[in-house]
């Protein structure tokens, strides 16, 4: 081999090994974190145990983050963005809004199957009285973080309504009516009583209920008398 031809190789610079390295450091401190968040919940979670089971010191874990906090937004924001770029690649445009979501619908539920301790971690912040009350931030990212995904949904809505298909209703309620609706199926899940009372499978109780979203936003009942309050005229 010439020397011009070892030449050509291309060669790492000595500081994309150093970011390489404090990437996977990042990686493990995240994986780890996830892992006790679940398990502990955010108040009871003991950084000695994060950076033990991370393999690293403890003293590493501030290089990267000021505090448990912070670690606590970095996963919830990781999976977050995970899922968001999951749910971007499931929307076919050229689906009319009524398969649309549906589609989005069932990719939730088909995520949570995949990925329950995803689920898990982020239900954790509506139960603070067991976890402890979060610092404002978080609770202001996290609010974030799912405004996004409910947008998604809102679009659908909105694109519908412009279409003609959707009957004319306030897009981001009738988004967050059945963004609600399908997490307390899921978590309903999780309880024997609630489980026992349910008569099919949760994928078919699932697609039913939004079902039942999707004919109410299509065909509202002509004669029922109006409310003031319900999100579609």
């Amino acid at each position: 081999m010439s020397s011009r031809e070892i030449s050509a190789e291309p060669r790492k610079s000595p500081g994309s090994g150093r970011e390489e390295k404090k990437a996977e450091v990042r990686r493990r401190i995240l994986e780890a974190s996830k892992e006790i968040f679940f398990r502990d919940g955010f108040m009871d979670t003991n950084l000695d145990e994060i950076a033990e089971l991370a393999g690293v010191a403890k003293g590493t874990l501030y290089r990267y983050f000021d505090n448990k906090a912070q670690i606590y937004l970095a996963v919830l924001s990781r999976n977050a963005k995970r899922f968001e770029k999951k749910l971007q690649g499931a929307l076919d445009p050229q689906a009319t809004p009524v398969d649309a979501l549906i589609g989005v619908s069932r990719f939730y539920f088909q995520h949570y199957v995949e990925n329950p301790d995803y689920f898990q971690i982020f239900w954790a912040i509506e139960n603070q009285a067991v976890i402890g009350e979060l610092p404002r931030e978080v609770v202001d990212e996290v609010t974030r973080l799912w405004e996004e995904s409910l947008g998604v949904l809102a679009g659908i809505i909105e694109r519908g309504i412009k279409e003609g298909v959707f009957v004319p209703c306030d897009a981001w309620e009738v988004a967050s009516i059945l963004w609600t609706l399908a997490n307390a199926i899921i978590r309903a899940d999780h309880s024997p009583a609630h489980r026992s009372l349910r008569r099919s499978a949760l994928d078919t109780f699932f697609d039913d209920a939004i079902a039942l979203v999707v004919h109410g936003l299509t065909q509202p009942a002509a004669s029922e008398p109006k409310t003031t309050n319900a999100p579609c005229s």
